[in-house]
């Protein structure tokens, strides 16, 4: 639960920003679905969560 509130406040924010700056492009556009997913809890949402979760945990078990 806490993983999904701190990416809605961190999609929120990136594409806040990416949106103000008015260079909207292929990534920036991506950032605004995700965030539009989380929001919505449509029924891919939690397909979506759940890759978002697995790729925190991957990036979280890499050794520096």
């Amino acid at each position: 639960m806490a993983v999904s509130i701190s990416a809605v406040a961190l999609l929120a924010i990136i594409a806040f920003l990416l949106i103000k700056k008015g260079g909207l492009n292929a990534g920036h556009a991506i950032v605004c679905i995700l965030l539009g997913f989380y929001l919505a809890s449509s029924s891919i949402a939690p397909t979506i969560s759940g890759a978002t979760s697995r790729v925190i945990e991957m990036i979280g078990g890499i050794k520096f």
